[in-house]
């Protein structure tokens, strides 16, 4: 079963983010999708405790390459995959996503090389607005900024009640 939407980092160096981004995952039902090489290995504390105890919770596919993530994602039927970059001719927000699309982001060094932005399989290149000062966001921001709007559009698909741990803001 495909969750509500697979966000997938290509090339990926840094554990903490992955981590981050394994507990959006799990509190939105994406799937995360890792793409080789990676910067770190699955086991590396740093990863382990960004992500806490949400391992459990998400589903996380390592690819060995584009290809064969792709050929994963095509199983299913078609798939739209939309890229992120600071290149990006459109909002994030202006995407009408549907469960199944793929939300690409590229390294935290290097981002998307032009050869994937260039592939005809990604049906737009976006970007995140923000203001011209930063360089970019951080790569778990970015994630859980895209998967949350495409969540939304989609009526935040199985979502239920949140019953606050002790200790969080009611």
């Amino acid at each position: 079963m495909v969750g509500v939407f697979r966000i997938a980092l290509l090339a990926p160096q840094i554990g903490p983010n992955a981590g981050n981004i394994i507990r959006t995952s799990a509190a939105t039902g994406c799937e995360l999708h890792l793409i080789k090489p990676l910067g770190f290995d699955m086991s590396d504390k740093h990863l382990r405790r960004a992500g806490l105890d949400y391992h459990d919770l998400a589903t996380v596919v390592v690819h060995e390459n584009f290809e064969e993530a792709y050929a994963s994602w095509a199983e299913s039927g078609p798939v739209k995959i939309y890229a992120f970059a600071s290149e990006g001719t459109m909002p994030h927000s202006d995407i009408a996503y549907k469960a199944g699309d793929v939300l690409l982001f590229g390294s935290e060094q290097t981002g998307l090389d032009q050869t994937v932005l260039d592939d005809p399989r990604i049906w737009a290149v976006s970007r995140i607005p923000m203001l011209p000062v930063p360089r970019s966001l951080n790569l778990a921001t970015s994630a859980a900024i895209v998967a949350y709007e495409a969540w939304r559009q989609n009526g935040y698909q199985d979502s239920g009640p949140h019953t606050p741990a002790s200790g969080e803001f009611n």
